[in-house]
């Protein structure tokens, strides 16, 4: 089974609140087996717009990478990213 991968590209808004939404997303990462690749670190846009924060994350499946996202530990933690960062979300199936 290949795995999943979320990526995604944020711009924070709000630092101080984006601390909450990384402690309610905890849970949700812990239950569904998510392993950080990149997390925050240095990224170059090569082509189109750049985000300031950019993370990879590593599931099991592509659908525990789903089933993450729409879980209930992690919609309460969405609905702080979404009042303190704009960005795009995605799931990609792995090789």
């Amino acid at each position: 089974m290949a795995k999943g991968y979320w990526i995604a590209r944020i711009d924070i808004k709000e630092p101080d609140r984006y601390k909450d939404y990384v402690a309610a997303a905890k849970p949700a990462f812990e239950k569904y087996g998510a392993v950080f690749l990149a997390r925050g670190g240095e990224a170059v846009a090569l082509e189109g717009t750049g985000r300031a924060r950019n993370v990879v994350i590593e599931f099991p499946s592509a659908q525990a990478a789903i089933d993450c996202f729409h879980s209930p530990e992690y919609q309460i933690a969405a609905k702080i990213r979404q009042e303190v960062a704009d960005g795009e979300l995605l799931v990609v199936e792995g090789v």
